[in-house]
């Protein structure tokens, strides 16, 4: 059994008295900290004085009182400046003699937390014996015993420092340790370059920041760390820096596609730069996101007004075209009819794209097989297409589940599909692949064999009503891609290849873990015949399920079941509980709670519930409801 602090204390103490030198601790407001028993016996204190929290002060007006600094007029001045000396906490050595003929020396060394500690040392004994030199060695001369004497106390005094610089040196060395360990532990590269654009510094975070970055970096030219491309980035804010203006700035990271931000501060003693750099990708990604957000509502602010009176417009001129349609105009008469009703449907199906573009939907991602998802793309893709046009889907090394938006994903990728389809007429070759970049992004690569973007198109395709189509296109199917690709807090990139075009959704790479495996659910819902659609998704899922129609029946089940793996219930359900009720009731641990109703958004009963659990709305399909099962919280 380890000994307890008054044990060690008591032992450390022994020790203390053991040693022929005195000893004090003073703290930082000058009271006694510690002393050993040699203190007391060395200048013959009372208990007061070598009692912990003695005053400094009292201590010296005790001895000056008693004459062992020698005679003064001047008591009080003398004390205020003993007490002044000790307050600086300085390094200091010094001999004297006392009133009862005993010379001795003091060695002060300062503590890191401030005070100091003091040690005493009786040295009569050499002095008498330097004297007794000096009296029976005549043939000394004096010069030869002077500079011994002075030898003797500068060894003594040179010890001292020596003490006290070594005690520096330790405290120095532990600073810099724990200074390069918290450097080590920021989420961040954090260097210094001399003037010559060389590493002189560097925690080893550079290769994580970005990836593919030289690792042995102190005393390498900061172009040959970073690479070109992100030299030709870095480099010419690096030459504000040494012209001493600061800057903070971002940017894309090519090799690795991830965001970094970048700040660079001038070092005005050496004329080098200090850099810290950081991944930002998710902080990017989420304000990509809020941004598009934050614009979805401006624009559907703008656009709703103008879009109703719009809308009450085309009503009436299909009213009135209607009516003329029916007064037995000649044909090339009932032609323009025709013509300017298609017209008209036509910007009512405009109108609604608009509202589908600027309403408010939400980017709701969910675990979701890829495998699974891009097969079921495949299968719509491909009705759409013509037979003498092939599609090819690749998916290397992308195996598993990971977090998006199913729906937004497959309209984003059909559209582009069909945009490549008419770009190359009856024949042709699309091509979709699925890559991971890095650990940051998955990117959906949409080719075809097509005539490719045109100059004006690269600049233009993605904004709205732009379009290449003439009066066949809507100029909105890009613009809805780009708006549900900035949604989810990703990136959409369009270029041209040897055959045709390619258009690229980079989306944030979060993989979702494996799926849960089937277990026993629990299904509440007071339908008998919604249950039983209900209970055949479940069981088409592989689960077991036991049903309850009120929250009474289902808080029984589940006392009596603690097997039951998760709990699927409507919210609105017989008697007076609601389904909100079961997340107050115990479960047992990594059983989820996911609640469903047809309820709409803005109803008080749907808001609670979506803070409680995930809210499944009504109808939904097999795939949403094994995604909400995987995803529902914990108690």
């Amino acid at each position: 059994m380890s000994p307890s602090r008054a044990d060690r204390d008591a032992m450390t103490m022994v020790g203390l008295n053991l040693i022929q030198q005195a000893l004090t601790i003073y703290d930082r407001d000058l009271r006694l900290a510690v002393c050993n028993r040699r203190f007391q016996e060395m200048f013959d204190l009372p208990q007061a004085l070598v009692t912990p929290g003695a005053d400094f002060a009292a201590t010296i007006r005790y001895l000056a009182e008693r004459g062992d600094y020698g005679e003064m007029s001047d008591l009080n001045g003398f004390v205020a400046t003993r007490v002044d000396i000790a307050r600086a906490f300085e390094p200091h050595y010094m001999e004297r003699t006392r009133a009862n003929g005993r010379t001795i020396s003091v060695e002060g060394s300062p503590l890191p937390q401030g005070g100091w500690v003091t040690v005493y040392t009786d040295i009569t004994r050499t002095r008498r014996q330097e004297a007794l030199l000096r009296a029976r060695s005549e043939e000394l001369s004096g010069q030869l015993l002077n500079y011994s004497e002075e030898l003797s106390a500068t060894n003594r005094q040179l010890e001292a420092t020596i003490t006290a610089l070594e005690e520096a040196k330790r405290q120095i060395t532990e600073a810099e340790a724990r200074t390069r360990l918290t450097a080590e532990m920021m989420p961040a590269h954090i260097a210094h370059v001399g003037p010559d654009r060389c590493y002189t510094y560097s925690n080893r975070r550079l290769t994580s920041v970005m990836p593919g970055s030289r690792g042995d970096l102190i005393g390498v030219h900061a172009a040959e760390v970073l690479g070109a491309r992100t030299w030709a980035v870095i480099g010419p804010e690096l030459d504000k820096a040494y012209a001493g203006q600061a800057s903070v700035f971002e940017f894309t990271h090519e090799p690795s596609s991830r965001r970094i931000r970048v700040a660079l501060t001038p070092d005005h003693s050496s004329g080098g730069v200090y850099i810290l750099s950081m991944d930002i990708t998710e902080e990017s990604q989420t304000r990509a996101a809020l941004q598009q957000t934050r614009r979805r509502e401006l624009a559907a602010q703008l656009t709703s007004g103008l879009a109703h009176d719009f809308s009450n417009l085309l009503t009436i001129i299909l009213g009135m075209q209607s009516r003329l349609g029916r007064m037995g105009l000649t044909a090339e008469a009932q032609e323009l009819v025709n013509a300017t009703l298609a017209a008209a449907r036509r910007g009512g199906g405009l109108l609604n794209r608009i509202a589908d573009m600027t309403g408010p939907r939400e980017h709701e991602p969910v675990p979701t097989d890829l495998d699974a998802f891009l097969k079921d793309l495949e299968t719509l893709a491909r009705s759409a297409l013509p037979s003498g046009m092939s599609l090819h889907i690749e998916n290397p090394g992308l195996a598993g589940r990971y977090l998006l938006d199913p729906g937004m994903l497959q309209d984003s990728l059909l559209n582009l599909v069909l945009n490549a389809r008419d770009a190359c007429g009856s024949a042709g070759v699309i091509t979709l692949t699925a890559l991971p970049l890095q650990d940051t992004w998955l990117e959906f690569a949409v080719t075809d064999t097509g005539p490719g973007f045109t100059p004006e198109a690269l600049e233009h395709a993605l904004d709205p009503f732009f379009t290449t189509k003439g009066g066949e296109g809507s100029g909105l199917g890009l613009s809805m891609v780009y708006n549900m690709t900035k949604l989810a807090g990703g990136r959409i990139l369009l270029a041209n290849t040897e055959h045709g075009a390619r258009v690229a959704l980079r989306l944030p790479l979060r993989p979702a873990g494996a799926a849960r495996p089937p277990g026993l659910v629990l299904l509440v819902e007071d339908s008998p015949d919604l249950r039983s659609t209900l209970r055949d998704m479940l069981r088409s899922a592989g689960h077991s399920v036991i049903e309850a129609a009120s929250v009474d029946e289902a808080a029984t089940l589940m006392v009596d079941l603690p097997e039951i793996s998760a709990v699927l219930s409507d919210i609105v359900l017989e008697g007076d509980r609601t389904g909100l009720d079961l997340a107050t009731l115990p479960r047992a641990a990594q059983c989820p709670l996911v609640l469903m109703t047809s309820l709409p958004p803005d109803d008080p009963l749907h808001r609670t519930a979506a803070r409680l659990a995930p809210v499944l709305r009504k109808p939904f399909t097999a795939t949403q409801l094994d995604a909400a099962l995987n995803t529902g919280g914990t108690p």
